[in-house]
């Protein structure tokens, strides 16, 4: 297991699915689209509509494509 990175910081967060964990799965608030208050993730970073993040559950760290702001064909 990684640990969490140095620069995490829990007033940057992002309310994304886990690709590994998955914990989202089992919460009411995560799956009718709520903001849970235990289920968010590390927001690293960002480049362009690209989020770099961490889970704080079991440390996984992903590249998530919003498309947030981009133009044309998302596909």
């Amino acid at each position: 297991m990684l640990p969490i990175d140095p620069d995490a910081d829990i007033g940057r967060r992002a309310w994304i699915d886990c690709p590994r964990c998955r914990d989202h799965e089992r919460c009411d608030d995560c799956r009718s689209g709520r903001n849970c208050g235990t289920h968010w993730r590390y927001l690293l970073a960002n480049s362009g509509s690209v989020l770099h993040v961490q889970c704080p559950a079991c440390t996984h760290l992903w590249d998530h494509e919003t498309y947030f702001g981009r133009s044309g064909d998302a596909a």
